[in-house]
């Protein structure tokens, strides 16, 4: 590689990877518009507004002028240092992708995940699988019409999987999840059988009347105290919450439930988690792999961390309990600080994933993954979904739904095509505890921050180690070099047994 051209084509190679990230922020801004404000007669609109943006975009990742840059680049990679080869290496992942993708297929795909998203809102409404169904097949046959164009078609769950954790397998999935269960399923029926879980849902239960007003302005407080940045993100309502956009305009969504107030608080926090990473990433690399996220289970791990290491702790309350008597007077008038540490971890099964306490929360992301695998696998036909789900939630939680609401019908997830995605969840909640016992050694005090209110330590200790990491390593080689050893599941139920053994078993 000439030493004077070098330079010049890395330099021209970032600002073309940055230019189809900016293009790919305009849809996200889409998709969120679309989850929060957008009329329901604009939705055959909004479709085909994605649609030209994805063909926009796909046009812009797949320019020759990249191919040409990368090849270049490559034909000496002695010359690049180790953050310009983790750019090059992703932006050839990316410029292989898009390269082998027809734009009349990125065109089909975006619409139809608009459409996707409108079609499960109507279903779920009305209780009405049936009216989904072609929705639901028409994606699958998608996922697999991409992971075939990508050369993984006879693999092509495992090509979701990587989509969402680069490098990620169903059989590295499967090893874990089954040692997470060995030790999961008998604690769970320990913890659900205490006699003072029934006390802890009672006591929950009677945590009502919260105006919406109120924890809006709670929650608020809250998510801006451990370090969100408002000048650079906001947060609104929508039908299922989600975290989008980047850095620059992260865009957060919550829903409130009068008689059910801490869970749009816990909603909150958790896509807060999201929101930091997405804040502290390196805003001068956005869209290259130095400032991109590690995968969507180190995404997750972000996310589940705040919400149940940090402020599910006593320590937190100990901090933010008298605002949050201040704001309730009223309602909290009913429990006392034991009582609220009880219900804010009370454990029970539920048939509603994100309403899952974090002791059973994992069970219900095993049963979504053996439901993944058995469609790709052609082992499980959509219109037999519901059934399939019945009888799988009977077997790990012990309930069985009602109707498609409460079973098949609850996740937005399937209906933009996001297959593979669910497992993220589970591998994110091992990745948290792994490193909430890393920090814990690394500073015996933190919950004492805590309790002073004080995230900042914290904070500043996932943005060096995670955050301004980016993509240099997939999420499980990030692990390894941030805690020192692979991802293991014994970390959260070592966490769980000492919390909730705690609380429910002592």
């Amino acid at each position: 590689m000439d030493a004077v051209t070098s330079p010049a084509a890395y330099s021209e190679l970032v600002q073309r990877i940055q230019r189809a990230r900016t293009l790919g922020s305009v849809s996200d801004l889409l998709g969120w518009d679309e989850q929060v404000n957008l009329p329901p007669g604009a939705a055959e609109q909004r479709a085909a507004q994605l649609a030209v943006m994805a063909e926009v975009q796909h046009a812009a990742d797949s320019d020759a002028r990249i191919g040409a840059l990368l090849a270049e680049l490559e034909a000496n990679p002695a010359a690049l240092n180790g953050d310009q080869a983790a750019v090059v290496r992703q932006a050839r992942k990316d410029y292989d992708r898009a390269t082998r993708l027809p734009p009349e297929f990125v065109r089909e795909k975006a619409a139809q995940g608009s459409r996707g998203y409108h079609a499960w809102a109507r279903a779920r409404a009305a209780d009405d699988f049936a009216s989904y169904v072609p929705v639901l097949e028409k994606n699958l046959e998608l996922a697999r019409r991409e992971a075939a164009y990508l050369g993984r078609g006879d693999a092509p769950y495992d090509y979701m999987l990587d989509e969402h954790d680069p490098g990620l397998t169903a059989a590295v999935v499967d090893r874990l999840f089954s040692e997470l269960k060995r030790d999961l399923v008998p604690l769970v029926r320990e913890i659900t059988q205490s006699p003072r879980a029934e006390v802890a849902r009672r006591t929950a239960a009677r945590l009502t009347g919260f105006p919406a007003a109120g924890q809006r302005d709670f929650l608020r407080e809250v998510t801006e105290r451990i370090g969100f940045d408002y000048q650079r993100g906001r947060i609104d309502v929508s039908l299922h919450p989600f975290c989008s956009g980047s850095g620059s305009d992260v865009r957060m969504t919550t829903r409130y439930r009068e008689d059910q107030p801490l869970d749009a608080l816990f909603g909150s926090i958790h896509e807060t988690g999201h929101g930091l990473y997405e804040q502290g990433l390196p805003a001068a690399h956005l869209g290259t792999a130095l400032g991109i996220h590690a995968g969507m289970a180190m995404h997750e791990s972000q996310s589940r961390l705040w919400e149940n290491q940090v402020a599910r702790s006593r320590a937190f309350w100990r901090c933010f309990e008298p605002r949050f008597r201040e704001l309730f007077p009223a309602q909290t008038a009913v429990v006392n600080s034991d009582e609220l540490h009880l219900a804010i971890n009370a454990v029970e099964p539920t048939l509603i994933r994100v309403e899952a306490d974090e002791v059973t929360y994992n069970l219900h992301i095993v049963l979504r993954f053996e439901l993944e695998k058995r469609l790709f696998a052609g082992e499980l036909a959509v219109r037999d979904l519901p059934a399939a789900w019945r009888t799988a939630a009977r077997e790990l939680l012990g309930l069985e739904p009602a109707n498609d609401r409460e079973g098949v019908l609850q996740d937005v997830h399937w209906s933009g095509g996001g297959f593979g995605y669910f497992p993220s969840y589970c591998l994110g909640n091992m990745i948290a505890a792994q490193l909430w016992a890393r920090v814990q050694v690394l500073r015996p005090g933190l919950e004492d921050d805590f309790a002073r209110g004080d995230f900042t330590w914290l904070l500043g200790w996932l943005r060096e180690h995670i955050h301004s990491q980016g993509r240099r390593y997939p999420a499980l080689e990030l692990v390894r070099r941030v805690t020192g050893e692979d991802l293991s599941p014994r970390h959260l139920v070592a966490y769980l047994r000492k919390r909730y053994g705690g609380l429910y078993l002592g």
